[in-house]
């Protein structure tokens, strides 16, 4: 008997929604280095996480995510100090010993004088990639990628496959050493060599994940019935060509290189032909889902949200509203209304997704 989701009551929010509201908020980020802006989106992003993310194992990430972006500034800033040059600014805060390069490299300094300008450039330019990774951990951190892959439709079903036996491998490779260098202690071994012990980790990370995936195919993932040649064919040429779409619209997007009619046209074409490769491909499922994630009402407003956020940024970049681009590195950040609305917007999951049961992942 089919078990039925209320939407209200507390449950696990649909992971494609809460992935979908994250990317959203990415592209948020990309569209401004307004450090104000960028600070706001960290906190929504932030917030939302605190406030909706479950005890499961997985909902820790987002920590390693704010890390990873602190490292990120700080590999940017020191790479700047090293290579800028006078150029970027005249206010020289300090100088570094200069490495004398040979001639083939002219016009490439190493060393010297430092400018206020470049660092404060680096430092926003840091910031938007820093903030751009929190918003990827922060679906990391709500959405179960279990979950997430059993929700794959079945013109991906190959994929997902790949896909786990890939995700699992890596954790499974950490678990391996931690018990082979137990092992060790207990019997008295406390030098632990690489040649001793990377082939066992790595044989049994190999068998665990090949466990798996043999462990899902008996149990019916990816087992898909007899179709015609044609609807195999025309299944991947739709999934091919509503990749190539989405890749190029969301480039486009992101970096102002196509007009903003033609990228977005070839989205929403790319768009189309993923979800008709997935309504052919869908056709060849022959297993049944137990329990499947509800998509109701929480889901929608989530999306929306995310959507909302990012069209709000798109529009005022495209529009040129002031403050989505500083003057200059050392001009104070204005604090434009339109795009802080926007981005406030993204607060909505906070509330509208369902709460959960603490202590069930």
């Amino acid at each position: 008997m089919r078990a039925v989701h209320h939407p209200t009551l507390p449950r696990a929010l649909h992971p494609g929604a809460w992935w979908l509201w994250a990317l959203c908020m990415a592209v948020a980020a990309s569209r401004t280095r307004n450090p104000v802006l960028l600070v706001l989106i960290l906190a929504v992003t932030g917030f939302v996480v605190a406030a909706r993310r479950s005890d499961a194992p997985w909902a820790h990430s987002f920590t390693a995510f704010l890390k990873l972006g602190l490292l990120v500034i700080a590999i940017r800033v020191v790479l700047q100090a090293l290579l800028s040059t006078r150029s970027q600014g005249n206010t020289v805060l300090f100088t570094l010993p200069q490495v004398p390069l040979p001639d083939w490299a002219a016009g490439v300094k190493l060393g010297g004088q430092v400018t206020a300008e470049a660092l404060i450039t680096a430092l926003y330019d840091g910031g938007q990639l820093a903030v751009m990774l929190c918003c990827v951990g922060a679906a990391n951190a709500l959405a179960s990628p279990r979950r997430l892959l059993k929700s794959l439709p079945g013109a991906l079903y190959e994929m997902g496959v790949a896909c786990v036996v890939a995700l699992t491998f890596a954790p499974q490779l950490v678990t391996d050493g931690r018990r082979i260098r137990g092992a060790r202690r207990l019997r008295g071994r406390t030098r632990a060599s690489f040649r001793t012990t990377a082939m066992p980790v790595l044989e049994g990370a190999l068998d665990r994940s090949v466990e798996l995936a043999a462990a899902m195919d008996s149990r019916g993932y990816g087992r898909t019935a007899q179709a015609p040649r044609s609807h195999r064919r025309l299944t991947a040429l739709c999934v091919l060509l509503g990749l190539l779409g989405i890749l190029l619209g969301v480039y486009a997007l992101l970096t102002d290189s196509m007009a903003f009619p033609v990228s977005a046209g070839a989205l929403v074409a790319g768009v189309l032909l993923a979800v008709a490769a997935m309504a052919v491909g869908r056709q060849r499922v022959s297993r049944t889902r137990y329990r499947p994630d509800p998509w109701a009402l929480p889901e929608w407003l989530v999306v929306a949200a995310g959507v909302v956020a990012a069209g709000v940024m798109v529009t005022a970049a495209v529009r040129g509203v002031d403050g989505l681009l500083l003057a200059g590195p050392l001009v104070v950040p204005p604090v434009p209304v339109l795009p802080v609305v926007g981005v406030l917007i993204g607060l909505v999951p906070a509330l509208a997704a369902p709460p959960l049961k603490r202590g069930a992942a």
